[in-house]
């Protein structure tokens, strides 16, 4: 870290991004960012199209990290490894192709290439650049059977099934509803919550286009369209409330509607990024909701294996992915 002093390097203003191996580091060569959709959706907002590129470049210049000021969040990335320190537990090797599983945002990183390859219209950023990867930090190498884009856009969102499979499996036959259902971590959750046993699966997305996808692909016993930030809206499209609500969207306020579809002595877990804790806190609090609330970390052991077998041996997940992958090219 290169300031302030005595934190850790998620909450450090600016970190030293030189490629210098430490005795339990890993240098990596990076090919590609996957920005998070929360940090992504904001950045586009603010500076369109044309100008994300060097949003994108101020925020790694100036912080020797990815971290989008607005969102506090910011992805993961692609590459290959360069180099490894001789006390490093990773179990990596020089050479690996990886894809981190800890956040930009606490992983050190410069970029050489001025993102020249990236348009700015999608989350996947082509690169060139270095990375440092800690002690602590988790990586997986990359399946040799899935293309990199769509083994990455998994293992973006791969806590997000895990932690739903270890919710629902603690509550038998529960019923689950996923607000972003149509996303990547949505249509991995519904798929998890599925297979641990799920009674009554609810999807919920924002447009007639999207709960058409949804209900070809069979992940949901029900899909409903409404805005996920009208808690009204949100109540009266899920109906019977539910006993666990999986939070998967990319827009903020939308903590209202996840505590008022959950019934008393339910569980709300978010994933988003864009999630409010004291929205979702005092609101439970003014509603008397008493509801569990869980904050998705993004790391479950083993979470990266099982989100790659959802997408292997779930047919309908692998299509919605492969989808958004040939709508972006």
């Amino acid at each position: 870290m290169l300031e302030p002093a005595g934190v850790l390097p998620q909450q450090a203003e600016r970190l030293d991004a030189s490629p210098v191996c430490g005795a339990d580091e890993v240098v990596v060569d990076v090919s590609r960012l996957n920005l998070d959709a929360a940090s992504y959706r904001q950045l586009r907002e603010r500076h369109g199209v044309g100008g994300v590129r060097r949003a994108v470049l101020d925020i790694v210049a100036a912080r020797g990290k990815m971290q989008n000021p607005v969102t506090g969040s910011g992805g993961m990335l692609l590459g290959t490894v360069r180099e490894v320190g001789p006390r490093s537990p990773s179990g990596l090797r020089v050479g690996d192709r990886i894809a981190s599983l800890v956040s930009l945002t606490l992983t050190p990183l410069r970029i050489t290439d001025g993102l020249a390859g990236w348009d700015g219209r999608d989350e996947q950023v082509p690169c060139e650049g270095t990375a440092v990867l800690f002690g602590r930090s988790i990586a997986a190498v990359l399946p040799r059977d899935l293309p990199e884009g769509l083994a990455l856009s998994v293992l973006d969102v791969c806590g997000a099934p895990a932690l739903t499979d270890r919710v629902v499996r603690r509550r038998s036959a529960a019923s689950v509803l996923v607000l972003g259902g149509g996303g990547k971590s949505g249509s991995l959750s519904l798929a998890a919550a599925r297979r641990a046993g799920a009674s009554r699966l609810v999807a919920l997305v924002p447009t007639d286009r999207e709960a058409a996808a949804v209900r070809a692909s069979g992940l949901a016993d029900e899909v409903v369209v409404a805005d996920a930030r009208d808690p009204l809206a949100v109540a009266a499209a899920v109906g019977e409330r539910v006993e666990v609500t999986v939070v998967c969207v990319d827009v903020a306020g939308c903590e209202h509607g996840a505590v008022l579809a959950t019934a008393d002595g339910g569980v709300v877990v978010f994933f988003s990024m864009a999630t409010s804790f004291a929205a979702a806190a005092l609101g439970a609090e003014g509603l008397a909701a008493d509801v569990e609330m869980l904050i998705g970390n993004g790391y479950v052991p083993g979470h990266a294996e099982f989100a790659l077998g959802l997408l292997r041996g779930e047919p309908a997940v692998r299509a919605l992915f492969e989808d958004r992958q040939t709508q972006r090219a």
